[in-house]
């Protein structure tokens, strides 16, 4: 059940047009790369869980 997780990066970013804007501005970067962006250290935490999850029920 926690596998499912892997998915929500594949979801956050498979629908180009929610995050297809030019604001909000953070750091001078546009919403559609700074969204982008978050998803990396949030995907390697998800897989970590997911890792540690499964690694827990072998």
């Amino acid at each position: 059940m926690v596998r499912l997780l892997l998915l929500l990066p594949f979801i956050g970013l498979m629908i180009v047009p929610f995050y297809n804007i030019g604001e909000p501005h953070l750091f001078g970067f546009p919403f559609f790369y700074w969204y982008q962006l978050a998803w990396v250290p949030l995907t390697s935490l998800l897989t970590y869980i997911v890792y540690r999850s499964a690694r827990r029920a072998d």
